[in-house]
Parts: C-alpha cells; structure tokens; sequence
C-alpha cells in the first residue's frame, strides 16, 4: 500500500522537474522562437480586448457644414495603455486616410478594466462630385495590433479639399465616462 503513495510523489517530482525550463538549448530544432510581445503583454491596448461603441454623433446637415462622430471604446480587460492617435480611414471606392488633428494633443491614456476613451472624427460634409461617398469607416490602434475595426458611414458624403484630401480630422485619445 505504501508504494502508490511513494510512486505518486516520485512521478510528481519527476514532472515538475521537466516542467523547468533553464532557458539553454533543447536540441529541438522544431521548437518555436519566442515570440514578439503583444500589446496586452507590453502594456497597450489590443483591438480585441475593446468594445466600441458609435455615437454621440451630430450629423453634417447640408454640404459646408461641419459634423463630428464620436467612438467610445471600453476596455473589456486587464489595464492597458492607448498612445497617441487612432488610424482612421474611410471606405468608398478605394480607401481615404482621415488625418489627425493638428491642434489636439498626443496623449497616453492608461484604461482600467471596464475604463473608456473615446476619439473624434470632425468632418465637413460634401455635395458630391470630387466628394468621398463613404460608406463604411474603419479605426486601429495606433501600435498596430489586430485588425482594423469597421462600422458603417452613414452621415453623408465627405468633402475634400482644394490639395484633394479628405476634409477630416480625428482626435487622440480622450479619457470618457466617469
């Protein structure tokens, strides 16, 4: 009887033994590299790891008019830090990047579990012609991670301007909510 408990904690030993890793050469040339950091390691912000919400929005009513859309991002997970400006685009018939506004600041914004920070595309509405009939729109994390996150444009066509950019500007990053 007293063998299953002296085998027990011999095998237990035995794997928490393998279970270490000195970091040397395994002589397996099969095994991975390690790999880069995430953003959610390095303390950014993953797309992922972020509900997004549309709205408040005060739509541009007629062609000169300034409109602003405003996307609220939640953090659904551990800490994590937003630097800097999204990369906003809007989708016609080729892609169109919004610029970021020269006048707001850069920040680092550190979000808390359920945290929110929002962003701002201000736009002026076109009256078609040399316009960018956007029909969806698309935001990323300025650190690259994930895919880019779309949501459909439906406030109108947005004007360019005489050098041909799109007439729009995003905001950084914003502490909202309470």
């Amino acid at each position: 009887m007293r063998a299953v408990p002296i085998t027990v904690t011999t095998l237990a030993a035995a794997l928490l033994l393998t279970a270490c890793d000195n970091g040397g050469d395994s002589g397996n040339d099969d095994a991975k590299p390690p790999s880069t950091p995430s953003a959610a390691a390095s303390g950014g912000c993953a797309a992922d790891g972020l509900d997004a919400q549309v709205g408040p929005v005060s739509e541009a009513p007629a062609a000169g008019d300034t409109g602003t859309v405003t996307v609220t991002l939640t953090n659904k997970g551990a800490e994590c830090t937003l630097k800097g400006f999204p990369v906003v685009r809007l989708h016609a018939d080729t892609a169109v990047d919004v610029p970021q506004d020269p006048s707001a600041p850069a920040q680092a914004l550190t979000l808390p579990e359920q945290g929110t920070a929002s962003f701002t595309i201000t736009y002026v509405r076109g009256d078609g012609g040399k316009s960018v009939a956007a029909k969806t729109a698309s935001y990323a994390l300025p650190n690259g991670t994930g895919d880019p996150v779309d949501f459909d444009w439906t406030y109108g066509d947005v004007a360019r301007k005489d050098d041909g950019a799109v007439d729009a500007t995003v905001s950084g990053f914003q502490q909202a909510g309470d």
